[in-house]
């Protein structure tokens, strides 16, 4: 099957991670079915049969951020092995030492780790979100989950959430704005058996539905994580611990300032590549 991949570039105050997120989203309502973030804007892929271009312009023209010119390129590229190009230049298997593998189903299997999930993305893990994926899950393997409530938000693949629970926590949570990312984590918890985890369609006004969770973990940007924080702490039982990531060193005195104002304790941070992933309490 030949494809077309369009190359996107903004002009814009907003972050160019943020702009992907929503851009990708959109995009993939009208058919576009994988995408990877590029240094300056995404790619993103869609078979010659389903390219329309009058319903990709009605989408930029609707686009639901304010102060983004959207720019584009295309071109039209022959049928190949899409799973040797997503293996070879897009999604590569993230490992954190011996303990934790993440890889897609067309990779081979890696003997020797503790943890092996297999995750098939609909989008491909850009640099930050490897980065801070990453960050996340050197974090939770350092947990003891057994028996305790988590909650994954902002769940993307559903990869946190399930390590979660392939680490034994109990009522195990991911929820999502994005339908797309929705569709793709019930595939995911399907393909590695552990379909005793919850997922949700929406943003933070699905917490509430799921009671209290002795764990958060949120890895999603600065301006989602500043806003909701509010929200993650009323779901937080006494002692809990909220992990937050998605954002940059220089963000973290917003980040831990917002906490504050919450009640929260800002305890500790790990940085990676300029990423960080920041620990808080609730006492």
């Amino acid at each position: 099957m030949n494809y077309y991949e369009l190359k996107f570039t903004y002009e814009s105050p907003i972050e160019t991670t943020i702009i992907n997120d929503v851009l990708a989203s959109e995009l993939g309502e009208t058919g576009f079915e994988s995408f990877s973030e590029s240094e300056d804007g995404l790619l993103a892929y869609i078979s010659e049969q389903l390219y329309n271009v009058e319903a990709l312009q009605d989408k930029l023209k609707e686009f639901p951020l304010e102060n983004v010119a959207i720019r584009y390129t295309e071109q039209l590229v022959e049928s190949k092995d899409w799973n040797e190009e997503w293996e070879k230049n897009y999604f590569k298997p993230i490992r954190i030492g011996t303990d934790c593998i993440i890889r897609a189903s067309f990779h081979e299997p890696e003997p020797g780790y503790t943890y092996n999930i297999i995750i098939d993305p609909k989008m491909a893990f850009g640099t930050g979100n490897h980065e801070t994926t990453y960050l996340m899950i050197t974090e939770m393997l350092k947990l003891d989950l057994e028996g305790k409530d988590l909650l994954d938000m902002g769940c993307g693949t559903a990869v946190l959430a399930i390590l979660a629970k392939m680490r034994k926590a109990g009522k195990v949570v991911g929820i999502d704005i994005d339908e797309w990312a929705y569709n793709n984590a019930l595939e995911n918890i399907s393909l590695n058996h552990t379909e005793d985890i919850q997922i949700a369609l929406g943003g933070a006004e699905q917490i509430p539905t799921f009671g209290q969770f002795d764990i958060v973990f949120a890895n999603i940007n600065r301006n989602i994580l500043l806003n909701d924080i509010k929200h993650y702490t009323g779901c937080m039982k006494p002692g809990a611990h909220l992990f937050m990531s998605g954002f940059y060193t220089e963000d973290i005195p917003a980040i831990q300032a917002e906490c504050e104002r919450n009640g929260l304790t800002f305890l500790s941070y790990t940085e990676r590549n300029n990423w960080v992933a920041v620990k808080t309490q609730k006492p």
